[in-house]
């Protein structure tokens, strides 16, 4: 190899060194804080993150994405451990593991069906209810932790009610290190604004700097009592991480005993669902940031989380997905490639193996408020006002996988989100036989690739509608439109897909023709349109193609809708203070 090819490869390896120390420094206390809300020992959080970071780059996808636990399955793994375990904890936590294998072996099996695309069309308000849906979840249950209080309570609606009893019931060292974490979380990201060089430096990590010293002065290694207001108060270890005495005692074999019963069963199909889910949109938010403009195989970066899954269970780990917090903190490092996963699980490795008692010292209140921090942002009121400016229908769907997801669990919640989708699609299309209906015609000719399609474009169509789009990869491809002069509904999840499909083509550009003889149900340019001629004008049209349609070719978008696709990643990003775990905006469309 010659100098001059050496020396940009080498500047590369640098950045992606660089990238992986600075992902390392906010996925540490990250994972410890998921694996301990998700009844896990904290260290198999580390576990999990290590082993997303040093197999699954080797298996390729997702060029720039990381591998590791994530808030959005908190939920899931808390619900196998507390439902199998049956009151025993460790017990529970050995038949989650052997649910996560099983899981895995799933997730590889959809890999290989090529199903990952289909994921990827999965309509985005119904995800972000279910998401916004956990955040309400996590908080009900981490703040009592925050706080240094035993909740009675075990449902999320029963412990929020329970919250002001345990205000009053509050450890008040415990709650300053928690109170004091929590502040500097939401503080971090509008001091690094003003002063650039703090914003190299993750929130949690400045947390944890914080805590770590203040458990040390009120000596929670020692069991010991506190009087203060007249009330007196117990501190000791059980407040802090806690780490098997041996390095090799952290591997934990899973529990096969009952992985066929129908309890476990249902958590496998919800592991390897949601989590595929939740991984899939991860990998197109952090497409839609990659400077290169590189599209991922969703399919193969599935089939790496699916081995990494599998290992990461049989070593006691949690399950994992491509993160999108870790993830925008890599892109905006500089990575360059999958090497920065590589040694960002290399320098946790490294750092359990040679400190090991330094997690000892963290406090339990400080991933509480990492956590709860985590929850708020995911249930922002911001998300529920985003949602409603792309109509009442939105809402509904909304709504419907928000309460579905408290009362029931995930997998409900996102299925009503669906379900109320398709019942509204089917009202505005006169059947659901019209929205199956949908026919896609797909052209190529003189370096132009035409998609039309014709009946109800919605999310239903979607999979066809991007295979077609990625021939626009091709060299000879110079102009790509999406001509929907024939369709009668276009629904948000198809526009923002299609938007953001656009944005991944290389160098042709683009053009969507047709929205403008659609109504909007709002004013948002990604709301659901629909014709509000008669059926039999609606036939006449697309009889006649050939019919010079009016174009509203998409160049750039314009401020407002810039600004809202922007919040939908930052939806997602609940754990940092770097824009989204949903990631289902998309940049606007070039050209």
């Amino acid at each position: 190899m010659s100098p001059l090819r050496f020396l940009p490869d080498a500047r590369a390896h640098t950045r992606d060194a660089l990238a992986g120390f600075l992902v390392f420094l906010v996925a540490l206390p990250l994972s410890l804080g998921v694996a301990m809300a998700s009844g896990f020992p904290p260290v198999a959080g580390v576990v999990t993150a290590a082993v997303g970071g040093l197999v699954t780059p080797l298996l390729g996808g997702a060029r720039l994405t990381i591998k590791g636990p994530a808030a959005g399955l908190i939920v899931l793994v808390l619900g196998a451990v507390t439902e199998l375990g049956a009151g025993d904890a460790a017990l529970g936590y050995r038949r989650a593991l052997a649910v996560g294998v099983v899981a895995a072996v799933l997730q590889i099996a959809l890999a290989m069906a090529r199903v990952a695309r289909f994921g990827a069309a999965a309509p985005t308000t119904a995800v972000h209810g279910m998401l916004a849906a956990i955040g309400v979840i996590i908080v009900a249950k981490q703040a009592h932790v925050l706080m240094g209080v035993s909740p009675a309570s075990m449902s999320p609606l029963a412990l929020l009610a329970e919250l002001p009893r345990s205000l009053a019931r509050d450890n008040p060292e415990v709650l300053l290190i928690g109170g004091v974490s929590l502040a500097l979380l939401f503080a971090w990201p509008r001091l690094g604004a003003r002063v650039s060089a703090l914003a190299r430096v993750p929130g949690p990590l400045v947390a944890l700097a914080v805590a770590i010293p203040l458990g040390v002065l009120f000596r929670f290694d020692t069991p010991h009592d506190y009087a203060l207001f007249g009330r007196t108060f117990h501190l000791g270890p059980e407040l802090l991480v806690t780490l098997p005495e041996h390095l090799a005692d952290v591997l934990v074999a899973p529990d096969f005993d009952v992985v066929w019963s129908a309890a476990s069963l249902k958590y496998v199909l919800m592991f390897a669902i949601v989590g595929s889910l939740e991984s899939t949109l991860s990998v197109i938010a952090v497409d839609s940031l990659d400077p290169a403009r590189r599209a991922s195989d969703v399919d193969r970066d599935l089939l790496s989380v699916g081995v990494g899954n599998l290992l990461a269970a049989l070593l006691g780990g949690l399950p994992m997905i491509s993160e999108i917090i870790r993830s925008k903190a890599n892109v905006d490092a500089g990575a360059t490639s999958g090497r920065a996963n590589l040694y960002h699980g290399l320098f946790l490795l490294v750092f359990v193996a040679a400190v090991p008692g330094l997690l000892h010292l963290v406090p339990l209140a400080a991933l509480a408020a990492m956590l709860v921090y985590t929850g708020l942002r995911l249930a922002s009121p911001h998300e529920l006002a985003h949602v409603r400016r792309l109509g009442v229908d939105q809402v509904a769907i909304f709504a419907a996988a928000f309460v579905g997801t408290l009362a029931i669990d995930l997998l409900a919640g996102l299925a009503l989100g669906i379900a109320t989708k398709l019942v509204l699609h089917a009202l505005r299309a006169r059947g659901l036989g019209a929205l199956l209906s949908t026919r896609v015609h797909v052209q190529e000719s003189a370096g132009v690739l035409e998609v039309r399609v014709t009946g109800a474009a919605t999310f239903l169509a979607l999979p066809r509608v991007q295979a077609a789009l990625r021939r626009g990869d091709a060299p000879s491809v110079r102009r790509v439109v999406v001509d929907l002069w024939g369709a009668d509904l276009v629904d948000h999840s198809f526009l923002t897909r299609v938007r953001a499909l656009a944005d991944e083509l290389p160098e042709a550009t683009f053009e969507l023709r047709g929205l403008d003889r659609l109504t909007p149900v709002a004013p948002h340019p990604d709301a659901t349109r629909r014709l509000l001629a008669s059926r039999s004008t609606s036939s006449a049209i697309r009889s006649a193609p050939d019919l010079a349609p009016p174009r509203d070719a998409i160049r750039r978008r314009d401020a407002t809708h810039a600004r809202d696709a922007m919040h939908a990643r930052e939806a997602l990003d609940a754990a940092a203070p770097e824009p989204d775990e949903r990631g289902l905006g998309a940049r606007g469309a070039r050209r």
